[in-house]
């Protein structure tokens, strides 16, 4: 249950006392888990925002909800006025805007994006900043970045060497049932940005960009057969951390076999690559969405411990994450996930464990801190053992 949370363990850090404002921006399927898991530690007063009413029906009492488009011009400025933080639910191009209006107000800002132009954007707010700017608090990027930095630095901290580091993460359908093998379980600008743009990774000790949808491999995982192939914007600032630290890094989607060349058709024979709009309503219209779904996680690192010393190791995470049950219905396991890891983001900076201003990577969250905090359990509360149809 979503509302299973440690009892409030929250440091005052010079805040007044109470629960501390935080306005969540869009109600969409995330952003409204992310309020009902803040609203549920009584740590934080919550204030839902999304311009279509219908959205904010539902929403549990205490949470307040207020009916506006924050991408309007001045209304977020409006919006976030009295606000401790902000979490940014809304679609990656809403980001820079955002970010702008909560950095001029000194409130803490976090978000999702994957969009890396965003994250530049965001980055150029940071030098003299009163407030956290912290983007890509998500899933991928975001936890990922947790784990990736957690191997890697088993390998650095005494020296070592770091040869490759390499990390895998999918949002599937458990029952895949059309010739895609996917269904829509996140937002489908998202997924389009991730298939599109140039994607960030380190080859022979250099920082690169390698083209989307290339780099196709194949690997089980407790008996499943998956592919992965280069996506945008799932390694966040990890390239820029470990540059001159590592020899390969690279992030890469994991999808059912066949998706990869099923996307090149429509992107690349088809030319929709030059068509987003278009690609965006065919996916939104044909593709169903599924509450069945589960997150796939798994990253693995090879090096050695001791500069030129002991023999080649390789260190590994993996995890298969299911949905819960909660008292308002069904969260699905990309909510669940995605949802935890902003909440655990705006946690740890609330108790004092990260930086209170400036520009805060996602891998400055030591793993051991994410799993032990109350959202970041939900990470290891929710495992799903069964084999997918």
């Amino acid at each position: 249950m979503l509302q299973a949370v440690a009892p409030s363990h929250l440091a005052p850090l010079g805040a007044p006392p109470g629960p501390r404002a935080v306005v969540v921006l869009g109600a969409g399927k995330i952003g409204r888990t992310i309020a009902r898991m803040l609203h549920g530690t009584g740590d934080y007063a919550v204030t839902v925002v999304d311009r279509d009413a219908p959205q904010l029906a539902g929403m549990p009492a205490g949470i307040a909800v207020r009916q506006a488009d924050p991408t309007a011009a001045g209304a977020c400025i409006a919006l976030l006025d009295g606000a401790w933080a902000v979490l940014n639910a809304l679609p990656f191009h809403a980001a820079t805007a955002v970010a702008t209006a909560a950095a001029e107000l000194g409130v803490h800002y976090f978000d999702l994006t994957e969009d890396v132009a965003a994250t530049h954007a965001i980055r150029q707010l940071a030098p003299g900043a009163r407030s956290v700017l912290m983007p890509q608090c998500g899933l991928a990027p975001g936890f990922i970045g947790v784990v990736g930095h957690d191997l890697a630095r088993r390998f650095l901290r005494d020296g070592g060497e770091l040869l490759s580091l390499r990390m895998r993460v999918g949002a599937l359908p458990r029952y895949p049932s059309n010739a895609l093998k996917y269904n829509l379980t996140w937002s489908t600008e998202g997924l389009i940005n991730e298939y599109c743009n140039p994607c960030e990774a380190i080859v022979g000790g250099r920082r690169v960009e390698v083209p989307a949808l290339e780099g196709l491999e194949s690997f089980a995982l407790d008996g499943i057969e998956y592919e992965a192939f280069n996506t945008s914007g799932g390694l966040g600032t990890l390239p820029e951390t470990l540059a001159g630290r590592a020899r390969d890094v690279d992030y890469k989607s994991i999808r059912y076999p066949g998706h990869c060349a099923a996307m090149k058709l429509l992107l690349d024979d088809l030319r929709l690559r030059e068509r987003r709009d278009w690609l965006r309503d065919i996916f939104d219209s044909a593709i169903p969405q599924t509450e069945q779904d589960v997150v796939v996680i798994f990253a693995t690192a090879t090096g050695r411990t001791r500069a030129g010393q002991g023999p080649l190791v390789q260190a590994s995470f993996s995890a298969r994450i299911g949905g819960t049950e909660t008292d308002a219905g069904h969260v699905n396991a990309i909510q669940l996930t995605t949802a935890a890891g902003i909440c655990t983001a705006l946690d740890l900076v609330a108790t004092g464990v990260l930086p209170q201003s400036g520009f805060v990577r996602q891998e400055a969250m030591p793993l051991d801190a994410f799993l032990a905090n109350r959202f970041g359990r939900q990470y290891t509360c929710h495992p799903l053992e069964e084999t997918a149809a």
